[in-house]
């Protein structure tokens, strides 16, 4: 299999994983079309992404706009502890794993902003009402309120011309509550989350949106991207 391996801008090339044969590219820090596309545009066979959640998600989201979801598989060897590396079971620095374990189907969450979900978004604190799938999940304060990729989702089926319909799954909403000792976390899995809120501010993947906004939509898209995942 040929790898194409990335070095985002924000890790320490110095310590840098070996590469197990494949040759490093080096990009900047959540890198754009102009770094990524001629890179991906020579791409077979796999993609591994050696940076941040933010990272991750910027070459994710090339591959969704360039049409490569089917044909490239995709590792990760994150740079530090994350959601998306706890989320998926990957070890930062684990460059082996990331070349070398097989890839398997996990759910592809974007949003309606045009960008795409590979650990958690966050909103801190919430005052609003939040629905996932049909289920209201909120309805006024809470401390925080998380959505993520669920890594237990149906896989979509492969191959559908047109693309298949997303299945009743594919993301988790967590509403943090105040309890009389702790807080309290209530999880919903469902396919799609909306959420209308007081104006504030989205953290996802640890970028934090450039406006305040009030309301945002998260959805699974209908093409699972072929991830390098823990067991």
């Amino acid at each position: 299999m040929t790898t194409t391996a990335l070095s985002c801008g924000n890790v320490d090339r110095a310590a840098r994983p070996d590469a197990h044969g494949a040759r490093w590219t080096d990009v900047g820090s959540r890198p754009g079309r102009q770094e990524l596309d001629p890179v991906l545009a020579e791409a077979t066979g796999r993609v591994v992404v050696h940076g941040t959640d933010a990272d991750l998600a910027a070459v994710v989201l090339r591959l969704l706009r360039k049409d490569r979801l089917a044909g490239l598989e995709v590792g990760y060897v994150p740079a530090e502890p994350s959601p998306a590396a706890r989320l998926w079971g990957v070890r930062p620095g684990d460059a082996r794993h990331a070349f070398t374990a097989s890839a398997r189907p996990a759910p592809l969450i974007r949003d309606d902003s045009g960008g795409v979900l590979l650990g958690t978004a966050a909103i801190e604190p919430i005052t609003g009402q939040v629905y996932c799938d049909d289920e209201r999940v909120l309805n006024g304060p809470a401390p925080r309120l998380e959505v993520s990729p669920d890594p237990a989702a149906t896989p979509l089926p492969a191959g559908s011309d047109p693309p298949a319909d997303p299945a009743a799954d594919g993301l988790r909403v967590a509403v943090l509550r105040r309890g009389l000792l702790r807080r309290k976390r209530d999880t919903t899995a469902g396919r799609a989350a909306q959420a209308s809120f007081d104006p504030t501010t989205v953290v996802q993947d640890g970028v934090a949106h450039p406006r305040p906004a009030d309301k945002w939509v998260w959805y699974r898209h209908t093409q699972d991207l072929l991830l390098v995942r823990g067991s």
